[in-house]
């Protein structure tokens, strides 16, 4: 008895860390791929759905495909009916995991011939470098997948000469109940359904259970998989909110659903095993699966635009503006975590474009870099814990970037409240053309933080801060040159070259940041 249970634990264990490593090491492997084909085919709720299916048919972990979409949402790239369709389709596609266990797993003894691969996935991950490390990871997790399978298939084998459930087919709705609390308890316990879909798998294919009560497991497991997502977005932005809130009803209601048709499902399941000439009880199970969630996308995905509505309404938006793209949800997913601090820094930028340029127009410098300068830290340590491999070059090129243009947005900030005697200055009839010049800067850089500036616009935001920067140097001359034939007093030259620079230097910032943001 105890030799069974080593071996089931083993077993789930092997399973979870074989499940973690392939989907971790496919969602590194192709970060950029996953991002690319998300927003490619998410046009409508429908194209996001089949997007949300295959990408989790790919890397074998819904939750991946759902953080990936919520730093889409949280970032912009994706609107929230366009997120609901890809939950969809990753819970559909999560289905697969079930069939790749029925067909092959369990059919097929092979835990013994894919030992080799876990020996070629574990040298890839300790020699290899760059992205081969993470195609040996999953390599190594689609190997220990197998064994685990197979640690559990004896262990289950074991289970029935010591137990015998067949006194819960006699208890009817109570067992069926019972089952699924079951399922639902071990997804929430092992944070997978993937788990204890394989357990409620190897539990019938071994006649443990029956199949009405793995069924059961198998609702449980559909329902206890949102308790992850709910965890994570207790503290996450409201996108992660929403999508989970989403998430949850979805699922609950689907297994709702399944669990009071289960007798005409599982007359479907039963008429298609005999169609496909198939008694593997696997097999069925699997059909099950696919089956019920399946209803619930015909039932949601036609008013994913009305339920995306109605779940605004009941988790509305009340955070900053600048910061709602922060979600630490998303750093697990560092290609979707970089477009979600590049969103952040152009909205924080825009805002204090704003404030400069309302300065500039109405001598109202209502504003300083202390209200701005949570929002930026917040920036920075976001920034400053995303992980990022060295020989990912796009993502070091981004994170490049994006340093450099935090750095000029700190010293724009650091511009909001100019002191009084420079606001003052600004009126002086002598600098008209240099701050209608500055305003225009910071126009032609508040356009391109929201759409992609034309090339001539482009030239003329850098003409622009140049025209600043010469009219600096030769009015500075010229400005000396008066005061010391006593046309102006010391004490208002050095103010109209201190709002010279202030000028010069604004612009510069302004630009430079357009720039690294384009």
């Amino acid at each position: 008895m105890l030799e069974t249970l080593f071996r089931f634990f083993g077993g789930i264990g092997l399973f979870l860390l074989g499940m973690s490593l392939l989907s971790d090491g496919l969602k590194d492997y192709a970060g950029h791929w996953l991002r690319t084909q998300l927003l490619r085919f998410a046009g409508t709720p429908f194209k996001a759905f089949i997007s949300g299916f295959f990408a989790t048919l790919f890397i074998q972990s819904s939750s991946a495909t759902t953080v990936a979409v919520i730093g889409f949402v949280s970032a912009g790239l994706l609107t929230f009916p366009q997120a609901l369709g890809v939950v969809f389709g990753a819970s559909l596609g999560t289905t697969a995991t079930g069939w790749i266990v029925a067909l092959v797993g369990l059919k097929f003894k092979l835990g013994l011939y894919v030992l080799p691969l876990l020996v070629v996935g574990v040298f890839m991950r300790l020699l290899g470098r760059g992205r081969r490390v993470f195609l040996g990871n999953a390599l190594a997790g689609f190997a220990l997948i197998f064994v685990g399978l197979e640690f559990m298939q004896l262990a289950m084998q074991g289970l029935t000469q010591h137990f015998d459930l067949s006194a819960l087919d006699r208890a009817g709705t109570l067992a069926t109940i019972l089952a699924v609390a079951v399922g639902l308890i071990l997804t929430v316990l092992m944070q997978s359904s993937s788990a204890t879909l394989a357990t409620a798998l190897t539990a019938v294919s071994a006649g443990t259970i029956s199949f009405d009560h793995a069924a059961g497991v198998v609702i449980g497991a559909a329902i206890g998989t949102t308790i992850t997502g709910v965890l994570a977005a207790l503290r996450a932005s409201v996108s992660a909110r929403r999508t989970a809130t989403a998430h949850v009803i979805f699922n609950l209601a689907t297994g709702v659903l399944a669990w009071l048709l289960m007798p005409v499902l599982l007359a479907l399941v039963r008429g298609f095993q005999t169609w496909a000439n198939s008694s593997e009880p696997a097999i069925g199970l699997a059909a099950f699966h696919s089956l019920f969630i399946g209803i619930g996308v015909v039932i949601f995905l036609p008013n994913a635009r009305r339920f995306a509505s109605w779940i605004e309404r009941v988790v509305p938006d009340r955070g900053p503006a600048w910061t709602r793209y922060l979600d630490a949800a998303t750093r697990r997913v560092p290609s979707v975590a970089i477009v979600a601090t590049e969103r952040a820094l152009r909205e924080t930028a825009r805002q204090v474009c704003d404030k400069l340029q309302n300065g500039l127009s109405a001598n109202a410098w209502d504003s300083s870099a202390n209200e701005f300068e949570p929002t930026i830290r917040e920036i920075q340590e976001f920034l400053e814990q995303l992980p990022v491999a060295p020989d990912d070059t796009v993502m070091v090129r981004d994170r490049v970037e994006q340093l450099h243009a935090l750095d000029h947005l700190l010293r724009l900030t650091a511009r909001l409240n100019p002191p009084f005697t420079l606001q003052q200055v600004f009126q002086d009839p002598i600098l008209a053309d240099a701050v209608n010049t500055g305003r225009r800067v910071l126009t032609l850089t508040r356009q391109s933080l929201d759409e992609k500036l034309s090339p001539d616009l482009e030239a003329e935001l850098a003409t622009s801060a140049e025209q600043l920067r010469r009219f600096r140097e030769d009015r500075r001359l010229e400005t000396i040159h008066e005061s010391a034939l006593g046309h102006r007093s010391p004490s208002s030259t050095l103010h109209l070259l201190d709002a010279l620079r202030w000028l010069d230097r604004a612009a510069a910032h302004a630009a430079k940041i357009s720039a690294y943001l384009k």
